[in-house]
């Protein structure tokens, strides 16, 4: 009896670590990015670079997102997610290290190996929490969701302050995120003991993998993926254009953007709660769309208190979308690796989607010189998302091959 309660007490504490570990991942796949938004014009001026060039700094990691996530399932599947994972946080290290050197060849490669890092934990999070919590899937994919969102929006805060500290500097202010990645490297190391997460029916049995790139399901998550990532991207790049273009402050327009941000941010620990206790997911993803849909119709109207609304539905959006494609990763698969193969597909062609986003309404905002046809187009996607969103909420596991 002893003997059986030491090994359940063993156990627990291994649980215990391995959810610590994910959480403190998970903030680590958020702030490097978002602690560089507000140092951009201290970074050109200091390096004396252009607008245009500059602004890769955003979407470098989305393509790195979209490029790589296609080959993490297969690195996990060849070394165990656990090592891939701890390689892609010494990656995310020297990322943080070479980013904050002054140099612009070192900005741009320290920026590309950052989204390479993250790429990883982006995907295989997911699969690991299938394999690791299957009866708390949902508690643990809101709990590390709220983590990324937390640490995010704490990095976009505190980077200027920090940046205006003796000594510091941008450099500074960036380089000061690699703590957060030492962290997560210490307590990540007790998963190396660990025998490689490599389930045996993935491994040995390569027959019974699931077509991911020929199911439709498989598609209705990807495009459900893509387009809530475009949202998320294009309002946060356009959404203090668009409140300055109807007449109001550039501190006005900061606010609303942070009540945006804010405001997602229960959504992802509640949404993964409330998906993994339905019969399907229909209603949620059909939900999604239409607070996109509403939150787009408010920001068209110009007034400021309608706008206020319009900022919380679309953070609500960006939340419940968010946090329910990473539930569909889990919820339409059956194991933890085929889990990590959609989160895969799905996250290389979503982030492309999210590159491609304000890239599109800059274009279209250039040629029209109106925010009619971008409003347009957002207003399309929130459509698509209700559709494919009701499509990928379905009760159904992706078919084998």
């Amino acid at each position: 009896m002893s003997l059986h309660n030491e090994k359940i007490e063993s156990r627990r504490k291994g649980a215990t670590l391995l959810l610590i570990g994910i959480l403190i991942i998970s903030a680590n796949l958020r702030a490097p990015l978002t602690s560089v938004g507000a140092l951009v014009p201290v970074i050109r001026d200091s390096l004396e670079i252009s607008n245009s060039l500059i602004g890769t700094i955003t979407t470098l990691p989305l393509l790195a997102f979209a490029l790589i996530s296609p080959f993490a399932p297969k690195m996990a599947h060849k070394f165990g997610m656990e090592r891939t994972i701890f390689i892609s946080m010494i990656i995310l290290l020297v990322g943080i290290l070479l980013r904050s050197v002054t140099g612009i060849s070192t900005l741009f490669i320290g920026t590309a190996l950052i989204g390479i890092a993250i790429s990883f934990g982006n995907v295989l999070l997911p699969g690991l929490v299938k394999m690791n919590f299957p009866f708390r899937v949902g508690a643990v994919t809101g709990l590390y969701a709220v983590f990324m969102n937390i640490f995010g929006a704490l990095a976009s805060g505190v980077s200027v302050p920090i940046a205006k500290i003796d000594f510091f500097g941008w450099q500074g202010a960036l380089v000061v995120w690699g703590i957060v990645a030492v962290i997560a490297l210490i307590v990540w190391s007790f998963q190396m003991k660990k025998p490689a997460n490599m389930p045996e029916s993935d491994v040995d049995n390569k027959q019974k993998k699931a077509n991911m790139w020929g199911s439709f399901t498989a598609w209705h998550v990807t495009f459900f993926m893509g387009l809530q990532s475009l949202m998320y991207y294009t309002i946060l790049t356009w959404l203090p254009d668009i409140v300055q273009t109807s007449g109001y402050s550039a501190d006005k327009a900061g606010w609303l953007l942070s009540l945006m941000l804010f405001s997602l941010i229960p959504m992802t620990f509640i949404i993964p709660i409330i998906a993994s206790k339905m019969e399907n997911q229909k209603l949620l993803g059909g939900l999604t769309g239409l607070v996109f849909l509403l939150g787009v119709l408010g920001l068209m109207t110009g007034q400021i208190y309608i706008m206020i609304i319009a900022v919380i539905l679309i953070g609500i959006g960006c939340g419940s979308g968010f946090s329910l494609s990473m539930m569909f990763f889990t919820l339409r698969t059956k194991d933890g690796m085929e889990a990590s193969d959609l989160s895969g597909m799905a996250q290389s062609f979503g982030y492309l989607l999210a590159a491609l986003g304000p890239v599109l309404i800059g274009v279209l905002q250039d040629v029209f010189n109106s925010w009619t046809m971008p409003f347009l187009l957002l207003l399309v996607s929130a459509i698509i998302i209700c559709i494919v969103g009701i499509l990928a909420g379905r009760k159904v596991i992706i078919h084998h091959v």
